[in-house]
């Protein structure tokens, strides 16, 4: 299991994808886009793609150059059955490689926030693992129309879009279900002061937001995350009529 990972800024962790794709036995091409490592035209060489979160719009072409490429990347993933996992930018990308509307600085979210997933997100593989509804780390402004025939999994009162499947297993997740309790550890470390200028307060009550809700989010993320790798089809396994091969 071949897996190509897009980074966007530095410190865009795997955390809980990277623990399902190492139990997976999945090998990682990891290209730091940001810092002008090419993208291949195509998903011939790779069984997936993840496009991890940013700090920058996903318009913002001016600055990133890239980011129409990557657009154009995700849709050629999901059109060869490819699976696609687009978490916070990358799910803004994922939308707007389906012709949906990016809609900038009007969603705001930090921190652990409810979601609740939808009739047809109860019943989608990999959504319905987490549960009917539950805590999630967000950190985001940004949000998107629902693209053109995406079946629409998750919502909440802030962001009515929070994940989104195309096809089989493209999915977009606004939240940041790969942030387990480390992940959020080394962010607060990392971007203290960016935090403080989102709330003042935050980090202070951190730790009691995180016995709060830490385990339960964590929990979630990491069964979402264990049922997305169960999506990706790997290239060095026969297909079978009727049947569906998952690795």
């Amino acid at each position: 299991m071949h897996v190509l990972v897009v980074e966007n800024m530095p410190h865009s962790m795997l955390g809980l994808v990277g623990t399902a794709l190492n139990e997976a036995g999945g090998t990682l091409d990891i290209r730091k886009a940001y810092l002008g490592d090419a993208l291949p035209e195509g998903p011939d060489e790779h069984d997936a793609l993840v496009v991890l979160g940013g700090e920058q719009s996903a318009l913002d072409d001016a600055l990133f150059p890239y980011l129409p490429d990557l657009a154009v990347l995700m849709a050629r993933f999901g059109e060869r059955d490819r699976a696609v996992l687009g978490i916070c930018l990358g799910s803004q990308i994922l939308a707007r490689a389906h012709g949906a509307q990016n809609r900038l600085g009007v969603a705001r979210e930090f921190g652990w926030q409810e979601i609740r997933l939808t009739e047809e997100g109860r019943c989608d593989p990999v959504l319905a693992t987490a549960g009917r509804s539950f805590p999630i780390f967000q950190w985001h402004a940004d949000t998107f129309s629902l693209p053109p025939g995406a079946v629409h999994l998750a919502e909440n009162e802030t962001t009515a879009n929070q994940a989104f499947r195309i096809g089989r297993a493209s999915y977009g997740m606004q939240f940041h279900f790969e942030a387990g309790r480390a992940v959020v550890a080394e962010w607060k470390s990392l971007y203290a002061d960016q935090i403080d200028r989102i709330d003042p307060s935050w980090l202070a009550g951190s730790a009691a937001l995180e016995a709060r809700f830490g385990a339960e989010a964590e929990a979630a993320g990491l069964a979402l995350a264990r049922a997305w790798v169960q999506q990706i089809r790997r290239r060095d396994l026969p297909e079978t009529a009727g049947e569906t091969r998952a690795a």
